[in-house]
């Protein structure tokens, strides 16, 4: 799901994104629902993608620690290539930053239900982890 389109979907009062997984035949070793390796994604009820898992890089360690500081909110972070990562970023990345709940229902479902500092309102965005 590209970010603009994600941007477009937060303008609305309630996002849901679900990310689905197929459940493992039988006998299988069953791992932990968030090592999953690849996932179907819908917002708001429609297909927009699939989602893999992958590992850290070298550039998301640069933008966690750039944005480590910021407890809550939302922003543009220039990108500039430096020595440590061969100078291939050039641009912006938009970032968003929140606190959510954890609400595990089993161990083929969790939900993190985005929380108001303020306490008023119910979740604007809620992200779900199913296998089915």
């Amino acid at each position: 799901m590209s970010t603009t389109t994600l941007v477009k979907d937060m303008s609305s009062p309630l996002v849901r994104i679900a990310l689905e997984c197929e459940k493992r035949p039988r006998g299988s070793k069953q791992v932990r629902l968030s090592r999953e390796p690849s996932w179907n994604m819908y917002c708001n009820g429609r297909k927009c993608g699939d989602a893999l898992l992958r590992a850290c890089t070298d550039s998301d360690r640069h933008v966690l620690h750039t944005v480590r500081n910021v407890s809550v909110g939302a922003g543009v972070i220039p990108l500039v290539g430096d020595g440590r990562m061969g100078g291939e970023l050039e641009g912006e990345l938009m970032f968003f930053r929140a606190n959510f709940e954890r609400v595990i229902g089993n161990r083929d479902s969790e939900a993190f239900y985005m929380t108001n500092l303020d306490g008023t309102g119910g979740p604007e965005l809620s992200i779900f982890l199913l296998r089915t």
